[in-house]
């Protein structure tokens, strides 16, 4: 595998986060830059900036990597989202909002902290110390972006490994080669098969994903007859197989992504 340089030390930590699960995912695929260029329509120099942090990646691009390597994008797509809605500097706000009142008022505001003024009593434009005024959409960015963040940051950590169990009951994501785990061959809960990694029933799992809700179902696919290979947390080729055959014999979608329905089978 090759030796990523570093990222510029004044790249956005959004834009950081996202170069880093591209490279992950790349890495995962065994793709070189030439090979990524020849099944993408980007060239080698430009997949070299990307992932070098030397320019902003497309959201095209993120879509043709996930695809190339056989992965569903949304996940990669919720964090260039996120690196898309950085937050101007503060000198461009200033020069974006002018000096005017046109400039003044062109954004609703809101006060920090609020609720220093009673509904519906004049404004008399006199402000406590220490209190400024944030513009309403920036505010609103704010919090929908770092919950963002957030959400994403859970999702992708380790390549995606926990894919939304949310119960408090998955392992942490130590998964790599190498490592193999047991699996609980007759635990039950809540009236579903348990293998005693993950609770999830929705959790999506394709190619290159790797983490609990991976040896969840390389558990339980073992448990209904169907060999996925090492009980690793790794989802290769084999994993995939067996999945495919599981879900030709249950009458599914025979693509090779585990999601809810494949669960709710697996789970029987």
């Amino acid at each position: 595998m090759p030796r990523w340089t570093s990222l510029p030390s004044g790249l956005p930590e959004r834009d950081r986060q996202l170069i880093i699960q591209l490279r992950r995912l790349k890495d995962h695929s065994g793709l070189g830059l030439a090979a990524l260029a020849a099944k993408t329509g980007y060239s080698r120099s430009s997949w070299e900036r990307y992932l070098n942090g030397k320019q902003p990646v497309p959201r095209k691009a993120v879509e043709e990597l996930a695809k190339v390597c056989g992965m569903d994008p949304t996940k990669l797509l919720v964090l260039h989202e996120v690196a898309e809605r950085q937050p101007p500097e503060p000198a461009a706000e200033e020069a974006a909002a002018g000096t005017g009142a046109e400039g003044a008022d062109a954004d609703e505001h809101v006060d920090e902290p609020p609720g220093t003024r009673e509904s519906g009593a004049p404004d008399s434009g006199a402000r406590p110390s220490g209190r400024r005024r944030v513009p309403l959409r920036y505010a609103l960015a704010g919090a929908i972006a770092a919950a963002a963040v957030a959400f994403a940051a859970g999702l992708l950590v380790a390549g995606g490994g926990d894919g939304g169990g949310g119960d408090g009951d998955t392992k942490p994501l130590t998964y790599g080669p190498g490592r193999t785990y047991d699996c609980d061959d007759t635990g039950r809960k809540d009236g579903a098969a348990y293998a005693g990694h993950s609770t999830t029933a929705e959790a999506l799992i394709a190619l290159n994903g790797n983490g609990p809700d991976v040896v969840e179902a390389q558990c339980l696919l073992k448990r209904h007859g169907f060999d996925p290979g090492e009980i690793d947390g790794l989802y290769g080729p084999s994993a995939k197989s067996a999945v495919q055959e599981f879900q030709k014999a249950r009458k599914l979608v025979s693509d090779g992504i585990v999601g809810p329905d494949t669960w709710a089978e697996l789970r029987r």
